[in-house]
């Protein structure tokens, strides 16, 4: 997380970015408007602008909004009246901070702008599977493609990566493709030149600049436009990127990893996406379970989020109570790990005791908790637990050749990335898959899957 101050650094202003820092933030700070649109045209970045509630934050929003720079801002000031509070959240404002501040209140805004710190929570089969094979792959600098469904946790999974990897003292840079306007996206990713366009009145460094050395996360890739999918298919053969506007290559040097929540081959098939395109970051491809399909993880996630937000309230411990985990567990969670954070969330603040009860978890209306008897979690756990039984008895062999071939699968058939990626030589690798092809085990061919062509 990188919070930005605007504003005089003394009194009330550094205590909160003491706290900030405490709660693991990177912290930057500038005086003036104009230096805060400075800092990020040259790509210093931040995810959060705190700014004091005494200066122009309209002209600062419109400063940045004017170079095609997306930042939200929140402000702050002492002794601020009303009215001005109002008139910072109505020039843009997300949302406005008291000082002095207070430890929860700043906590939560930075949680709420960006879950930088949010663990890795798996204790199912089913996503430590997943888990495992990141891990393997994470040293790697293969792109990676992270799918799954909306609210499954595939940003909190990129970053597991990228803080895994060899780049993770490097920027992690996040870029939402779904959230930004066509327009500006080209200019959010490459960046632009001076009078590229109306209101480009100074140099601005793009994304893939700015994640220079670490990791550029291009999250709901498949809402990329067609004209900007090929130039980062240039971007990402050639590792290098055009600044709009300008005169010649940027080189960079990168990781990309990417999400989407769609079928990127029916897209492909459709002609939204383009095929090369998945291919270049399809390298390898982690794809997250379904919550309902991780039944062991619902408890341990849903106790993780009521002390986060009992802390976040100034409230002391909540524990569930065990009518209240039936009752989340006899949920299917259609809207995955989200819909449980933000169940738990309501849980904490509407417990009537010191511990959550079942009356307590309620849908966002207020209205009674649905589940379903039968659940498909009860179900996927009932197949978790026959998949971990069927391990045993088998060879040290076949389960070597069960790994060579998943992972394989991965990598699209590619020799190369698999050999990286399970820590062989490309002739060890090779030659057991003659091995296996000798035994008539069906081996994917280059772009291809056991299952068939990509």
């Amino acid at each position: 997380m990188r919070l930005l101050i605007v504003g005089s650094l003394g009194g009330q202003l550094h205590t909160a970015a003491k706290i900030a820092i405490d709660r693991g933030a990177k912290v930057a700070q500038v005086d003036t408007i104009n230096q805060a649109t400075n800092h990020l045209r040259a790509g210093k970045g931040a995810d959060l602008l705190m700014v004091d509630a005494s200066l122009d934050i309209a002209a600062l929003i419109a400063a940045n909004e004017s170079e095609r720079i997306t930042v939200p801002v929140v402000a702050c000031g002492v002794n601020v009246k009303p009215d001005i509070a109002a008139s910072a959240i109505r020039a843009g404002a997300k949302e406005f901070i008291p000082l002095p501040p207070e430890a929860d209140l700043i906590a939560a805004v930075l949680e709420a702008v960006a879950d930088d710190e949010q663990p890795m929570i798996a204790r199912d089969a089913a996503m430590q599977k997943v888990i495992e094979f990141a891990n393997q792959i994470a040293a790697s600098d293969a792109s990676v493609l992270i799918t799954g469904e909306s609210g499954s946790g595939k940003e909190v999974m990129a970053r597991y990566v990228h803080n895994k990897s060899k780049r993770a003292a490097a920027p992690f840079i996040s870029v939402n493709c779904a959230a930004i306007p066509e327009n500006l996206l080209e200019s959010e990713l490459f960046g632009h030149e001076k009078g590229a366009f109306t209101g480009a009145v100074a140099r601005r460094i793009g994304k893939f600049e700015e994640a220079n050395g670490g990791t550029l996360l291009l999250d709901e890739i498949s809402e990329m436009d067609a004209r900007l999918q090929a130039k980062l298919l240039r971007a990402l053969q050639e590792r290098e990127i055009d600044r709009v506007g300008g005169n010649g290559p940027v080189k960079v040097n990168i990781r990309v990893l990417a999400t989407s929540n769609r079928d990127l081959r029916k897209a492909v098939a459709e002609g939204t996406f383009r095929e090369d395109l998945l291919f270049r970051l399809n390298v390898v491809n982690l794809a997250l379970p379904p919550l309902r399909e991780r039944p062991e993880d619902i408890i341990a996630l849903a106790e993780h989020f009521a002390r986060k937000y009992a802390a976040a309230n100034g409230l002391g411990d909540r524990p569930i109570s065990e009518t209240a985990k039936t009752a989340l567990i006899s949920r299917e969670w259609p809207g995955n790990v989200r819909e449980l954070e933000n169940t738990m969330h309501r849980a904490v603040l509407l417990a009537s005791g010191q511990e959550i009860g079942p009356e307590a978890i309620r849908m966002p209306d207020g209205s009674l908790f649905t589940g379903s008897a039968t659940t498909t979690a009860s179900r996927a756990a009932e197949a978790a637990d026959v998949a971990q039984r069927n391990q045993v008895g088998r060879t040290v062999a076949e389960v070597e050749q069960d790994l060579i071939l998943e992972t394989l699968d991965h990598c699209l058939g590619n020799r190369t990335h698999a050999a990286n990626i399970l820590g062989i030589s490309i002739r060890t690798l090779r030659n057991k898959l003659k091995l296996y092809t000798e035994q008539g085990v069906s081996v994917p061919q280059p772009g291809e899957t056991r299952a068939g062509a990509a």
